[in-house]
Protein backbone atom coordinates (compact mmCIF):
# COMPACT_ATOMS: atom_id res chain seq x y z
CA UNK A 1 0.00 0.00 0.00
CA UNK A 2 1.71 3.29 -1.15
CA UNK A 3 -1.37 5.02 0.52
CA UNK A 4 1.29 5.52 3.59
CA UNK A 5 4.53 6.79 1.78
CA UNK A 6 2.04 9.66 -0.22
CA UNK A 7 1.07 10.72 3.19
CA UNK A 8 4.73 11.05 4.23
CA UNK A 9 5.71 12.63 1.22
CA UNK A 10 2.62 14.92 1.46
CA UNK A 11 3.89 16.13 5.50
CA UNK A 12 7.39 16.40 4.27
CA UNK A 13 6.10 18.35 1.27
CA UNK A 14 3.99 20.86 3.97
CA UNK A 15 6.72 20.82 6.50
CA UNK A 16 8.93 22.14 4.27
CA UNK A 17 6.57 25.10 2.78
CA UNK A 18 5.64 25.64 6.42
CA UNK A 19 9.51 27.06 7.20
CA UNK A 20 9.90 28.57 3.70
CA UNK A 21 7.01 30.68 4.51
CA UNK A 22 7.38 31.21 8.17
CA UNK A 23 3.45 29.05 9.00
CA UNK A 24 3.10 28.19 12.31
CA UNK A 25 -0.41 26.16 11.99
CA UNK A 26 -1.78 24.26 9.60
CA UNK A 27 -5.35 23.83 9.56
CA UNK A 28 -6.19 21.54 6.61
CA UNK A 29 -4.85 20.12 3.65
CA UNK A 30 -6.60 19.29 0.31
CA UNK A 31 -5.79 16.62 -1.92
CA UNK A 32 -6.85 15.71 -5.46
CA UNK A 33 -6.87 12.24 -6.08
CA UNK A 34 -7.57 10.76 -9.50
CA UNK A 35 -10.42 8.17 -10.15
CA UNK A 36 -7.54 6.19 -11.52
CA UNK A 37 -4.68 7.30 -9.60
CA UNK A 38 -4.42 4.08 -8.10
CA UNK A 39 -4.56 5.79 -4.67
CA UNK A 40 -7.61 4.54 -2.49
CA UNK A 41 -9.00 7.92 -0.73
CA UNK A 42 -9.79 5.66 2.46
CA UNK A 43 -6.54 4.13 2.46
CA UNK A 44 -5.34 8.09 2.74
CA UNK A 45 -7.51 9.10 5.23
CA UNK A 46 -6.28 5.75 7.53
CA UNK A 47 -3.04 6.49 7.17
CA UNK A 48 -3.31 10.23 7.44
CA UNK A 49 -4.46 9.36 11.01
CA UNK A 50 -1.72 6.97 12.30
CA UNK A 51 0.54 9.50 10.65
CA UNK A 52 -0.54 12.68 11.47
CA UNK A 53 -0.19 11.73 15.49
CA UNK A 54 3.00 11.08 15.07
CA UNK A 55 3.99 14.81 13.96
CA UNK A 56 4.64 18.09 15.40
CA UNK A 57 2.75 20.12 13.35
CA UNK A 58 -0.09 18.38 11.86
CA UNK A 59 -1.94 16.64 15.25
CA UNK A 60 -5.05 19.02 14.55
CA UNK A 61 -4.48 19.39 10.80
CA UNK A 62 -7.84 18.31 9.09
CA UNK A 63 -7.34 16.06 5.77
CA UNK A 64 -9.74 16.93 2.78
CA UNK A 65 -9.36 14.71 -0.25
CA UNK A 66 -11.08 15.87 -3.50
CA UNK A 67 -11.73 12.72 -6.29
CA UNK A 68 -11.30 13.65 -9.89
CA UNK A 69 -13.19 12.24 -12.02
CA UNK A 70 -11.43 10.19 -15.24
CA UNK A 71 -12.42 11.41 -18.44
CA UNK A 72 -11.01 10.19 -21.84
CA UNK A 73 -10.58 11.90 -25.03
CA UNK A 74 -11.19 10.36 -28.55
CA UNK A 75 -9.21 11.51 -31.25
CA UNK A 76 -11.27 10.61 -33.84
CA UNK A 77 -14.42 11.98 -33.22
CA UNK A 78 -12.83 14.93 -31.08
CA UNK A 79 -14.89 13.85 -27.90
CA UNK A 80 -14.53 13.35 -24.40
CA UNK A 81 -16.61 10.56 -22.47
CA UNK A 82 -16.63 8.88 -18.92
CA UNK A 83 -13.35 6.53 -18.87
CA UNK A 84 -14.56 4.72 -15.92
CA UNK A 85 -17.61 3.59 -17.78
CA UNK A 86 -16.41 3.08 -20.90
CA UNK A 87 -12.85 2.46 -20.83
CA UNK A 88 -10.58 2.63 -23.85
CA UNK A 89 -13.06 2.72 -26.46
CA UNK A 90 -15.26 5.39 -27.45
CA UNK A 91 -18.66 5.35 -26.83
CA UNK A 92 -19.61 7.85 -29.38
CA UNK A 93 -18.03 6.05 -32.30
CA UNK A 94 -16.30 3.10 -30.85
CA UNK A 95 -12.69 4.08 -31.92
CA UNK A 96 -9.85 2.80 -29.62
CA UNK A 97 -7.57 5.94 -31.00
CA UNK A 98 -8.10 7.49 -27.77
CA UNK A 99 -5.95 8.92 -24.15
CA UNK A 100 -6.75 9.84 -21.07
CA UNK A 101 -7.48 13.41 -20.24
CA UNK A 102 -7.81 13.78 -16.59
CA UNK A 103 -8.16 11.43 -13.45
CA UNK A 104 -5.08 10.16 -12.93
CA UNK A 105 -3.69 12.66 -10.63
CA UNK A 106 -2.59 13.56 -7.57
CA UNK A 107 -2.13 16.92 -5.57
CA UNK A 108 -1.81 19.12 -3.05
CA UNK A 109 -4.62 21.42 -3.88
CA UNK A 110 -4.68 23.83 -0.88
CA UNK A 111 -3.27 24.06 2.27
CA UNK A 112 -5.15 26.14 4.83
CA UNK A 113 -2.74 27.88 7.40
CA UNK A 114 -1.46 30.70 8.91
Amino acid sequence: MHELGTIYYVIDTVEKLMVEHDLKKVSSITLEVGEVSGIIPMYLTEFWEYARAKTEHFQQTELKIEELKAVTYCQDCKQTYPTMQYGKECPHCHSPNTFLVTGNEYNIKEIEAM
